[in-house]
C-alpha cells in the first residue's frame, strides 16, 4: 500500500488504503476491535488513527509547548519512521487478522443463515383434496352396489310375500277341501248305513209276507187242478221286493258313483295343491337360500370396503405422521428466521447509530 507522510507543526497525518477495520489505543489506553474497523494511538504526546469506517492509517501528533518538531527534525523524521513501520507492521498483522475473522464471518453467516422456509401449503391442499376424492369414490363405489343389493332384497322380499300369500291361500283351499271330503265320507257312510238298514228291512218284510203265506189251504174238489196262488203271490211279492230293491240299488249306485267322481275329483285336486305346494315350497326355500347368499355378499361387501377404508384412513395417518415433524421443523424454521431478522434489525439499527460518528471521525 502506499504511505503518504505529512508533518506539520502540532501534527501528523498517514493515510493508507488499508480496507481491514480495528481500533486499538496504544500508549496509555487499549479498547477492543470495533466492528466498523479502526485503529487509533493516544498518549501523552499525542493521538494515532488507523483506519476508519473506509480503511486508511492516520496518525495525529499534537505536542504542547510549541510541538514535537521544536528539536532535531531529522531525529524526529527517524523516530516517526520507526513508529511508522512498527504502525504498518501492526496493520498488517490486525488486516490478516481481521481477514480470516471476516472469513470466519462468512463462513459463519453461510452456515447460520436462515435456509429458505419451505411451504408444505400445496401438500396439505393435495392431503385435503385426495381425502375429498377418497370419500367421495367410497360413496360412489359403495352407492349403486347398495342400491343394487337393496333392490334384489325388495324384489325377494316382494317375491317371498307373494309366495307366503300364495301358500296360506292353497292351505285354506287345502282346509276346505279337507272339510268337504270329510263330509263326503260323512255322506258315504250314512248312505251305506241307509243301504244296510233297506237291506235288512226288506228281508224282515219278505220274511213277514212268507210267514203271512206260509199256512196250508186243502181244498178238494172234482174239478180240474188249480193254479197255485201261493206261489204266484210269492212271485209278485218278490218281483215287487226284488224291482224296490233293484231300484232303490241304482239310485245308490248312481248317488254313490257320483259321490265317488266327486271325491275322485276331490282327490284329484288335494294331490295336484299338494304338487303345487310342494313347488312352491321348494321356491320358498330356493328364494330364503339366495336371500342369505345375497345377505352374505353385502355383508362380504360391506366387510372389503371396511377394510379399503381402514387402510385408507392409515394412509393418512401415516402421511400426517410423516407431515408433523415438517410442521415442526417449519415451526423451528420461522422461530429461528423471526431471530434472525430481529438481530438483523438491531444490527442495522447499530449500523446506523455508529455510521455518523464514524463519518463525523472521518470528517475530523
Amino acid at each position: 500500500p502506499v504511505h503518504l507522510l505529512q508533518l506539520h507543526q502540532g501534527s501528523c497525518g498517514i493515510g493508507s488504503g488499508s480496507s481491514c477495520g480495528s481500533s486499538v489505543l496504544a500508549g496509555g489506553s487499549c479498547r477492543a476491535p470495533s466492528a466498523y474497523g479502526g485503529l487509533s494511538f493516544g498518549g501523552a504526546m499525542g493521538s494515532i488513527f488507523v483506519g476508519g469506517y473506509g480503511g486508511g492509517l492516520g496518525i495525529c501528533l499534537s505536542g504542547g509547548n510549541g510541538g514535537l518538531l521544536s528539536g532535531n527534525e531529522k531525529l524526529t523524521m527517524q523516530n516517526l519512521n520507526d513508529r511508522l513501520a512498527s504502525y504498518l507492521e501492526k496493520v498488517r498483522a490486525l488486516e490478516e487478522a481481521d481477514t480470516e475473522l471476516e472469513v470466519k464471518i462468512c463462513d459463519w453467516y453461510q452456515n447460520q443463515r436462515p435456509r429458505p422456509a419451505c411451504d408444505y401449503s400445496p401438500y396439505f391442499k393435495t392431503i385435503e383434496d385426495l381425502r375429498n376424492k377418497i370419500f367421495e369414490a367410497t360413496i360412489e363405489n359403495t352407492q349403486p352396489l347398495l342400491q343394487i343389493d337393496n333392490a334384489r332384497l325388495a324384489h325377494e322380499l316382494a317375491l317371498c310375500q307373494g309366495m307366503e300369500a300364495n301358500i296360506n291361500g292353497l292351505r285354506r283351499v287345502l282346509d276346505e277341501l279337507t272339510l268337504v271330503r270329510t263330509d263326503l265320507e260323512m255322506q258315504i257312510k250314512g248312505l251305506k248305513e241307509e243301504l244296510a238298514y233297506l237291506k235288512k228291512n226288506h228281508q224282515e218284510e219278505m220274511f213277514t209276507l212268507r210267514s203271512q203265506t206260509s199256512g196250508d189251504v186243502s181244498v178238494e174238489a172234482d174239478a180240474a187242478p188249480s193254479v197255485d196262488l201261493n206261489h204266484i203271490l210269492n212271485e209278485m211279492c218278490d218281483q215287487g221286493a226284488e224291482a224296490w230293491f233293484l231300484s232303490k240299488k241304482e239310485e245308490l249306485n248312481t248317488e254313490v258313483s257320483s259321490n265317488s267322481e266327486r271325491m275322485q275329483n276331490s282327490h284329484n285336486e288335494l294331490n295336484e295343491l299338494r304338487r303345487v305346494l310342494q313347488g312352491l315350497e321348494v321356491k320358498l326355500q330356493s328364494q330364503l337360500c339366495r336371500k342369505a347368499s345375497l345377505e352374505k355378499s353385502l355383508g362380504e361387501t360391506k366387510n372389503r370396503y371396511c377394510l379399503q377404508l381402514s387402510q385408507i384412513q392409515g394412509l393418512i395417518c401415516s402421511v400426517e405422521e410423516q407431515l408433523a415433524p415438517l410442521r415442526c421443523e417449519m415451526e423451528q424454521q420461522k422461530h429461528e428466521y423471526q431471530i434472525l431478522l430481529d438481530v438483523k434489525t438491531r444490527l442495522e439499527q447499530e449500523i446506523a447509530t455508529y455510521r455518523p460518528l464514524l463519518e463525523g471521525e472521518d470528517t475530523q
